[in-house]
């Protein structure tokens, strides 16, 4: 029987995948983990509190758990981890060497995403290969890359089943944005049902790399379960949907939203992080390799973030309406 420990289960990741495992393998097979109270995030399996940072907790909790695998999603995303670099560092790396270690102890298999943010500059933008130049100028992108690294070695040297995936940005409804570069692309829905408005925090030509959140969360339950034999990278494996811009995500929303406004008033640090960034990724190995392939387009996901979204609102505006 699985039974999967998920850490950072509260963030915008861990939300939807850990609903995702309870809906596939039921509740009793899932620990969900955050640094948070489960007080504060709701979950529909057993939940506690973890800090991954704390080797000796995160071994009593994997050992009394009996878990045979951890998808470790607990880290700092690209903006936040400008703001303090030392911080995210200190989280990303060494809350991953220790769920790698224990993984290794108690023979789980692991899943760490990685993200599109561990290419740079140099990096080819359109597409990027899956195997290629990586020099990224964030303290997030030089995790990621250390990450994937650190997943390759455990694997050759303690023989743990690491596997991951290379995200772009992700789009969701279901959890609030966790500081990261792409940010702009949840935040615009919020204010267009909220202020029929928005001021991107990104030029209007920006073309980046996205996925809405549930090919994601499958993306993820598919290379976990795809078999090691036909794995050749078996982590950071490069995965993508579709590319837009912030103009061109505007002009979509208009259809839902009609006279929906967008302004622009770049930010220095966030649009120099997206400028770092390729534009697309290649991803024909890990559709080669484990048959991925991607479902929502653009017009698809805008339609089902805003049913997603109406759906939240509508119990909220039920409740204002009886006071």
């Amino acid at each position: 029987m699985k039974r999967i420990l998920v850490t950072g289960a509260a963030g915008q990741i861990g939300t939807e995948l850990t609903s995702s495992l309870v809906a596939r393998f039921g509740p009793g097979g899932i620990l969900a983990t955050d640094v948070r109270d489960p007080a504060s995030w709701a979950s529909e399996c057993p939940a506690e509190q973890l800090d991954c940072l704390d080797l000796d907790a995160l071994r009593d909790t994997v050992t009394r758990f009996g878990a045979t695998a951890i998808h470790h999603l607990a880290a700092i995303l690209s903006v936040t981890a400008e703001a303090d670099p030392v911080r995210a560092y200190r989280i990303n790396m060494n809350g991953l060497v220790n769920v790698l270690q224990v993984a290794a102890e108690c023979g789980c298999r692991v899943f760490v995403p990685s993200s599109i943010a561990a290419f740079g500059p140099g990096t080819p933008r359109d597409p990027a290969p899956q195997s290629t130049l990586q020099r990224p100028t964030t303290m997030y992108g030089v995790t990621k890359v250390a990450g994937e690294l650190l997943c390759d070695y455990y694997h050759s040297r303690f023989g743990v089943d690491a596997r991951g995936l290379r995200f772009p940005g992700l789009i969701s409804y279901a959890a609030p944005p966790g500081g990261g570069t792409t940010d702009y692309a949840v935040e615009i829905f919020h204010a267009a049902l909220r202020d029929g408005r928005y001021t991107c925090f990104l030029r209007a030509d920006t073309r980046m790399d996205m996925m809405y959140m549930p090919d994601a969360i499958r993306a993820v339950i598919e290379v976990m379960e795809a078999p090691p034999d036909r794995l050749t990278h078996r982590n950071a494996f490069n995965i993508t949907a579709m590319q837009f811009t912030p103009a061109e995500l505007a002009t979509e929303i208009r259809a839902h939203v009609p006279g929906f406004r967008i302004g622009y008033d770049p930010d220095p640090l966030r649009q120099s992080i997206a400028d770092s960034w390729p534009s697309r990724l290649d991803d024909s190995e890990a559709r080669e390799q484990w048959g991925w392939r991607h479902e929502y387009e653009l017009p698809d996901m805008v339609a089902d973030m805003f049913r997603g979204l109406n759906a939240q609102r509508a119990p909220r505006a039920a409740v204002s309406a009886g006071r």
